[in-house]
Order: structure tokens, then C-alpha cells, then sequence
């Protein structure tokens, strides 16, 4: 398995991943996959991976801003998708575990993710490469008509903000 820079050429993959993700019913509210240039808009440069074998792109990961404001410059939303064949092969890691140095390279000090209870996959994923649970919002957005909860989940760079 080879991890690598996300290109645009990559996106009809990334976006078939990504609606497997929806389709599971526990990974976004989103209920339709974005338009390239949509999701293009809403995503960092930084940290755009993909997880391949083969020339075959078997997961995803990327960075959102959380916010506009220049405080929060340095913490970035955690977006990972792993495809319905690769699951349990150690490709959500992997992605993981890269998207942690990208972001550490680029000078952020917080990654979070807000996950919901139900995605026990991804909540173990997030603590095996270091996040921490702190706390819940509830009822914080509706899928199909119910309201759901959502976990957060974060990482706190040892490397970088620690001055």
C-alpha cells in the first residue's frame, strides 16, 4: 500500500469511497456526494491522501478548516474514508498516521473529528492513533428525520504549538 498527494484524476475513486461512506448510514449528514469543484472549495490543500495499491485507490483522507478566523489557523476537521472492500486492512491508519505528519509539517497543532456513537470503527481508528474523546454534541443535526449526536474527538500535536 502506497500513500499519496490526492489528485483531481483521483476524485471519481475518492467520490465512489465517499458515497459508500453515506451509504453506510454512520459516517456524514451530507447525503449527496459533492461536485469536484465543491468539495475542491471546502477542503485544505493540505493533507489531500490517498491510500493506493496497485493503482487502485482504496481510501481517502483530508482537511477542512474549522473556521475562518485566523485563532484557529492551526486545527483542522479530520475527513477518512476507507472503501467498502478495504476495511480491517490497516488503510484507515495508514492514511491517519499521514495525515497526522502532513498537518504537523504544515504547522497544525489540533486535528479533531466529530464521529457519530454509532461508527465504532472510526472512534477505534481515531484512538489508536492518538485522539482523545472530549465530548459530545447533542442532537446536533438530523439523518433521516432523527435527531443525532455527534462524538468529538481530538489530537494535540506533540511537535508543533507546544511553545
Amino acid at each position: 500500500m502506497d500513500i499519496r498527494r490526492m489528485h483531481k484524476e483521483d476524485w471519481p475513486f475518492v467520490a465512489q469511497i465517499y458515497q459508500e461512506g453515506m451509504d453506510t448510514g454512520v459516517a456524514t449528514f451530507e447525503k449527496e456526494v459533492p461536485d469536484y469543484k465543491v468539495w475542491d472549495a471546502n477542503h485544505l490543500q493540505v493533507g489531500r491522501l490517498v491510500a493506493t495499491n496497485g493503482g487502485l485507490v482504496m481510501g481517502w483522507a483530508a482537511l477542512s478548516p474549522v473556521s475562518g478566523r485566523c485563532v484557529y489557523g492551526g486545527v483542522a476537521e479530520v475527513s477518512v474514508y476507507v472503501g467498502s472492500r478495504f476495511t480491517k486492512m490497516g488503510v484507515g491508519k495508514a492514511l491517519m498516521e499521514s495525515l497526522i505528519l502532513e498537518s504537523e509539517k504544515a504547522g497544525f497543532w489540533t486535528l479533531q473529528s466529530g464521529i457519530f456513537p454509532e461508527n465504532k470503527g472510526s472512534i477505534a481508528l481515531h484512538k489508536k492513533v492518538g485522539f482523545r474523546y472530549i465530548g459530545k454534541r447533542e442532537r446536533i443535526g438530523k439523518r433521516n428525520n432523527l435527531w443525532i449526536d455527534n462524538l468529538l474527538f481530538e489530537r494535540r500535536s506533540t511537535l508543533v504549538g507546544m511553545d
